[in-house]
Formats: structure tokens, sequence, C-alpha cells
């Protein structure tokens, strides 16, 4: 008798446990999404535009592990288009209610993108006297968590100290072991 009835209470703690998460979950399910959002974690990099409609948002409940592969680069009097999407998309995450411990971004610069990482002087004796436009950003998302990381063979190509390289970014080998040890860890590759 006393086994069936400790059984007959731990089906109720179990059922009692159940209707438990599942109202929990209908109570997050029934948040507006302001309730989920977070501040913006690059202010200045704004949203990507709301579309009525729209299906494919980023979920909370996901972990976001991607590395971007940005080799060009647009002439060196602005900031980045490639960089200030991928502050968007960072922006979007917080929106939806990615909270930051499941945001894991990581930049790797190469090729015509390795000068992103020049600290202003270094960049501006390459430029005629202009600073360098990406600094500030980069720093931003990295306060925001973004990994930036450089190719050390572009590094070497483009006669770059590592003095030079802002603190924000991690000097690597090169960006093929970077990218295909991230990848080897689960991080979804996207070019840029």
């Amino acid at each position: 008798m006393t086994g069936q009835r400790h059984l007959k209470g731990m089906v109720r703690m179990a059922w009692a446990g159940t209707w438990r998460l599942l109202l929990g979950i209908a109570i997050v399910g029934a948040l507006p999404l302001d309730a989920l959002a977070q501040p913006l974690p690059v202010p200045q990099a704004g949203l990507p535009g709301f579309i009525p409609g729209m299906r494919e948002v980023p979920d909370p409940g996901l972990n976001y592990k991607v590395v971007y592969d940005m080799s060009s680069a647009w002439p060196s009097d602005r900031i980045d288009p490639g960089l200030l999407s991928i502050a968007r998309y960072l922006n979007s995450l917080a929106e939806y209610g990615v909270p930051p411990s499941r945001r894991h971004l990581v930049i790797v610069l190469h090729g015509a993108a390795t000068p992103f990482v020049l600290q202003d002087a270094a960049f501006a004796a390459r430029n005629h006297g202009r600073a360098n436009p990406d600094a500030a950003l980069i720093g931003r998302m990295r306060q925001a968590g973004v990994d930036f990381r450089v190719c050390g063979q572009a590094v070497l190509a483009e006669h770059i100290a590592p003095r030079d390289i802002l603190r924000a970014v991690q000097l690597d080998l090169w960006a093929m072991s970077t990218l295909v040890n991230l990848q080897l860890q689960g991080f979804v590759h996207m070019s840029g």
C-alpha cells in the first residue's frame, strides 16, 4: 500500500510540474514581442526594416553560432556596409529576444578587409590622413560580444605591424584555420 501511495504522489507531482511548464510556455508565447526585446547592442546600426506578414525571424530559443568571412571592402572613407549589416543582424537578435548568452558571432577579416583592423594612426598613414571609419563600430560590436579575428597571413602581406591592430581584434595564424576550426565547432559560415 505504501508503495502505491508513493507512486500516486509522484504521478501527481509530475502532472503538476507538466501543467506549470505548459502554463509558463503559454504565458511566454502570449507575450508581445516588446516584452522579449532587449536594448540594441549597436543602436547606431539600426534594425532591418519591418515587413508585415514576415515569417522567419530570430528565435530566442536557438543558439546563434555564426562566423562571417569578410574579404572585400568598400572605399575607405566610410563605414563598410558589410560590417554595418552584421551589426544590424546583431541588433535584430536582441530585438527578437535572443539573449546575449545565445549570440556567438565571429567576424574573420582577410584580403581587402584586412585594413579594417588598423588603429587610427596606422590607418591614417595609409589613407591620406583619414581615421579608420570602422574602428568605432568594431569597438562597439566587440563590447556587445562580437569576436573579431584577422588573418595573420593577410597582416604579413599588407605589412601591418601587430602593434597597429585594434585591441578589439584577435590576430590568428590565417583565415583558413580560423574558418575551418569554427565550422568544426558548429558555427554557420556566412560569406560577405
